[in-house]
């Protein structure tokens, strides 16, 4: 007996009622993306490994997929390599791509290889899967997509404050009510490492803060002694922890805080500007937050990164984030060009979706209209029929085969088809609403199209 066939883990297999749900959530965000100005743009699946590598810290490039060279990979390999275990010079030889593991870096790489063709400002947004070797767990997948929108070429403070905006008007039409966006700087991050005596440990503190949501205060410290970050400088860092009350009364703590450090008083004053004017023109459903323990660990964020958290109650991580990097095009050659985006979680805010019942009913009604199959003559006039209603934007399909009616009503049930053309005379139909259970007549080039 043939084994039973299987995917990749972290890897899934999407129904049609759920890629229709998906579906409903992407153009959500495209039309939004497209009323915000920003314009649509792809990339390949996979980059050059040296588009990839060194971009996102140390754990990032533990996370991405290599791909092997074709044909004979060992080939040109020395026996002495292959048995030296080195794995990074080894890789080298033998993988020259590897899957994009975000979209904001390959970005990076379109914006250089084509700042000829483009106008700057560039407002682009983006929406296609992404791949990391991470563990799978409820809403961490190895495959999943993210839906991007950044702006490159504009230092503009009002270019973080309308990405907020974006991300609550994207938010309230899903009807995902009190998501909190939180916000923090880099260079407050940087400042705070500076007045602690961990400058020289900005990236390992970053990267030990960042797991603060999956590991808690005790793993974080933890981390941070290990990374050689001192206890002296723990105890320092303790308030932060701790840090409540409104914005601008964590804005004041932060300006004591940090008094001693020009970097840090920097990330305050354009934390003070995002925040205020984001609270002055006001939001539809989401709630603003500083976090002075969000770091989002990614190495290229310079200035405000975000964060989004679902509503209380749902158990989930985050479903968006993102920030200011002022130089990554300088990575590739192309300096001072600032940039700053956010990536909506399209797999994560389809789970809150779900567990909140928010998905309207209507999202997964494909077919509007079966016609039955009653035998040739009649289904050649029921051809004809779904053809003139096709040409109307009317879903409509006709039971392929010559089945029992049972079988074909169960066929509708099942597909949540919601009426059913059970005759057809000419123009004149005999149509069954599946849902209520009623039958009645209707014209076919009159009634018809006005019903549905």
């Amino acid at each position: 007996m043939a084994q039973k066939p299987s995917i990749p883990k972290g890897t899934r297999d999407f129904s049609p009622a759920e890629v229709a749900k998906r579906n409903y959530i992407m153009t959500i965000m495209r039309n939004h993306f497209e009323k915000y100005g920003y314009q649509p743009i792809e990339t390949p699946s996979f980059e050059n490994s040296e588009t990839l590598m060194g971009k996102y810290g140390e754990e990032g490039d533990r996370l991405i997929f290599k791909i092997l060279n074709s044909g004979d990979y060992l080939d040109k390999v020395p026996v002495e390599e292959l048995q030296s275990i080195n794995y990074k010079k080894l890789t080298g030889k033998i993988s020259e791509k590897a899957l994009r593991y975000d979209l904001t870096v390959p970005f990076a790489r379109y914006v250089v290889q084509h700042q000829g063709e483009i106008e700057f400002p560039f407002k682009r947004y983006q929406i296609q899967p992404v791949w990391r070797a991470d563990r799978p767990q409820k809403g961490r997948f190895r495959e999943f997509y993210q839906c991007d929108a950044d702006v490159v070429g504009s230092t503009s403070l009002w270019q973080e404050v309308e990405l907020i905006q974006l991300y609550d008007s994207v938010f309230a039409e899903l009807g995902l009510k009190e998501v909190t966006i939180k916000i923090n700087n880099r260079k407050i991050l940087s400042g705070i490492a500076e007045v602690i005596g961990a400058s020289d440990k900005l990236i390992d503190f970053t990267v030990a803060l960042d797991k603060l949501d999956k590991v808690g205060e005790e793993g974080v410290k933890k981390e941070m002694l290990e990374k050689g970050i001192s206890e002296l400088a723990l105890v320092k860092l303790e308030p932060l922890f701790s840090f409540t009350g409104t914005i601008q009364q964590k804005i004041e703590k932060l300006g004591i805080l940090l008094s001693t450090s020009e970097e840090g008083k920097k990330g305050i004053e354009e934390l003070r500007f995002i925040c205020d004017n984001v609270t002055e023109l006001g939001l539809q459903i989401a709630n603003i937050d500083l976090d002075v323990t969000l770091a989002r660990g990614l190495n290229y964020y310079t200035g405000a990164i975000f964060e989004v958290s679902a509503p209380d109650g749902v158990a989930m991580g985050s479903i968006g984030g993102g920030g200011r990097y002022d130089d990554l095009t300088g990575i590739f050659g192309l300096k001072n060009m600032s940039g700053v985006g956010i990536s909506f979680g399209l797999d994560r805010i389809y789970l809150v979706l779900e567990e909140l019942n928010l998905f309207p009913d209507t999202v997964t009604t494909v077919t509007k209209v079966l016609f039955l199959n009653n035998g040739e003559n009649q289904a050649y006039e029921a051809m004809k029929a779904v053809a003139f209603l096709r040409s109307k934007n009317i879903k409509v399909e006709m039971y392929p085969d010559e089945a029992k009616i049972d079988k074909q009503f169960k066929y509708a049930e099942r597909k949540r088809i919601p009426f059913v053309v059970k005759e057809i005379n000419g123009y004149n139909c005999v149509v069954k609403d599946v849902i209520l259970g009623e039958q009645f007549q209707l014209d076919l080039k009159q009634d018809f199209i006005k019903f549905f």
